[in-house]
């Protein structure tokens, strides 16, 4: 599903990636862990095909990466860390206008709809449909990305510090509805909270300067906060 094999990715002088392998095979729901500033954000973009490594490969879903980033957009939802919304936009108007972005233009306005309503009750934005997206909480704003990341039916999803800033009560409806979007799509959840990974993960992977540090089940590491201080060396 995901294979990246000695990833390679400097911004200017200074290296943010180094020699990263990873493969994520099919269904999986991953951690990736580190540090404020260890590489988890820059490798997400460079699997999204958004920024471009300088060497090493990246495939997502039988295509790559580096040579074909608009192919990929194609098998990828991507929710960044700053969730990248027009706030004046009302939420239905807004995730059809994702929809025709998303589709062929051959893509039927009645089947637009059709994806947007499934996705608005998907994610329980059913009685926020109506509203601008300014007049949202964090939560719900949220709720709007994770819909977007989802138009298309794409087969990965990355999803980058999604519950950043959310209070206890969004927070674990954000982690329950991303534990059930696992049940059919393969997911990498960049954090760095111990917790998010606790509740949502399977699979474990820590990079930490651009490395990876560790990659294991979760159902292996018996403390991963201790763990988490090794491999880092906190």
């Amino acid at each position: 599903m995901i294979h990246v094999e000695h990833l390679y990715k400097s911004i200017g002088k200074t290296s943010i990636l180094n020699d990263v392998c990873l493969h994520v095979g099919e269904g999986e729901v991953v951690g990736l862990l580190g540090p404020n500033g260890a590489g988890k954000s820059t490798m997400m973009k460079v699997l999204t095909g958004l920024w471009k490594a300088e060497k090493g490969r990246v495939e997502v879903c039988g295509v790559d990466v580096l040579l074909n980033p608009d192919e990929v957009h194609r098998h990828i939802g991507y929710l960044p860390e700053q969730n990248p919304l027009y706030a004046d936009m009302y939420v239905r108007e807004y995730l059809l206008f994702v929809a025709r972005m998303r589709k062929s233009n051959q893509q039927s306005a009645v089947s637009n709809q059709q994806a947007v309503e499934h996705l608005i009750d998907l994610v329980g934005l059913t009685p926020q449909a109506n509203k601008r997206i300014r007049e949202l909480s964090k939560g719900y704003k949220q709720r709007v990305g994770l819909a977007a990341a989802m138009m298309g039916d794409p087969e990965v999803l990355i999803l980058d510090e999604p519950t950043t800033g959310l209070d206890p009560n969004q927070l674990e409806d954000i982690r329950a509805l991303i534990r059930d979007l696992g049940k059919h799509h393969t997911v990498i959840l960049s954090t760095h909270i111990l917790q998010e990974v606790k509740a949502i993960c399977s699979r474990v992977i820590i990079i930490d300067h651009g490395q990876i540090r560790l990659d294991q089940p979760l159902n292996e590491i018996e403390d991963l906060e201790q763990t988490f201080k090794q491999a880092t060396h906190e």
